[in-house]
């Protein structure tokens, strides 16, 4: 019987010991998690203060960036106001979005140009899948006299094309060759269907921002060598695109990124802001002075935020 009660008073003694450990851990625990928590909640108030500051720092600068473009959109027809009197000016359109076209448009009227017509390409200019297609295609198109530059890259080539459509002093082709040039790059699905440009004086270039996917550096390239032909072949050209236009990938970039190029080729980085039109618009008179500069908003806009009026 001893024995009996001497192995239960164990027994009853390892499960107290178990159950004092047992409370321990849980009361244990519960000041720890009580500590975490309150350090938790301590840094998420933290957090919480940051990211209102963060947002009040946003707000602001948009607020900002929205004055500063009415301010540009307002005074703008004023800062160009006939620099461009009796001068044509032609479009060409790449990835561009609608709005800025029409907000440069309305820029051109009060700057005494009157605008030739506009040549919007397609994304397919810029595929690397379709590079030999047009290639050939721009051989097959030239018209009769015409000469292409001596280059391979199909940017140039489509600019050398283009450059006898659009450009009073590329050696001027006739109506019907013109007809038949735009006709063979709008079947070929290198063209959106318009009416062909009167020749001018001038070209406008204008894209988007950074070009997404693999392929983007190629597709950029395109359009600066495409931009810089065409200034190459007439009396200027500016390249203009939205923000992201400058990155590594954009075509403004691309330009950049050659002191041959950007000797002679005006470009602006950030052509969805009013300042950025405005800048597009100066540029092309600069272009008529045998002058050229970087603008806009990107690192490398080497020459300021706006040509000088």
């Amino acid at each position: 019987m001893a024995s009996v009660i001497s192995l239960r008073y164990h027994a009853v003694s390892i499960g107290a010991v178990f159950l004092a450990l047992a409370v321990g851990v849980v009361l244990g625990a519960s000041g720890v998690s009580d500590r975490l928590l309150s350090a938790v909640a301590a840094r998420a108030d933290d957090l919480g203060g940051q990211v209102q500051t963060l947002t009040a720092q946003r707000d602001a600068l948009a607020a900002a960036q929205r004055s500063a473009d009415e301010f540009a959109r307002r005074t703008g027809p004023a800062a160009v106001r006939g620099l461009l009197q009796g001068r044509t000016v032609a479009l060409v359109t790449v990835g561009a979005d609608p709005a800025d076209r029409d907000a440069v448009r309305a820029l051109l009227g009060p700057s005494g140009a009157s605008i030739g017509g506009e040549i919007a390409l397609t994304d397919a200019v810029g595929d690397p899948a379709r590079a030999d297609q047009l290639r050939e295609l721009t051989s097959q198109l030239l018209p009769t006299g015409a000469q292409l530059p001596a280059a391979s890259d199909t940017g140039s080539l489509v600019g050398g094309l283009l450059s006898g459509v659009l450009l009073k002093s590329s050696g001027q082709v006739t109506p019907e060759q013109a007809d038949a040039v735009l006709t063979g790059l709008m079947s070929s699905g290198f063209v959106t269907p318009g009416e062909r440009p009167r020749p001018a004086d001038l070209v406008l270039v204008l894209t988007g921002g950074a070009v997404p996917g693999i392929d983007g550096a190629d597709a950029a390239a395109v359009t600066a060598r495409l931009a810089a032909q065409l200034d190459r072949a007439g009396g200027g050209a500016v390249l203009a695109g939205r923000t992201g236009s400058a990155d590594a990938t954009g075509p403004v970039g691309v330009a950049r990124a050659d002191p041959n190029v950007t000797a002679s080729l005006s470009t602006v980085d950030d052509v969805q802001t009013g300042a950025g039109q405005v800048s597009a618009v100066l540029a092309l008179r600069e272009q008529l002075d045998g002058r050229a500069g970087r603008y806009g908003t990107a690192t490398t806009a080497a020459d300021g935020a706006a040509p000088a009026a």
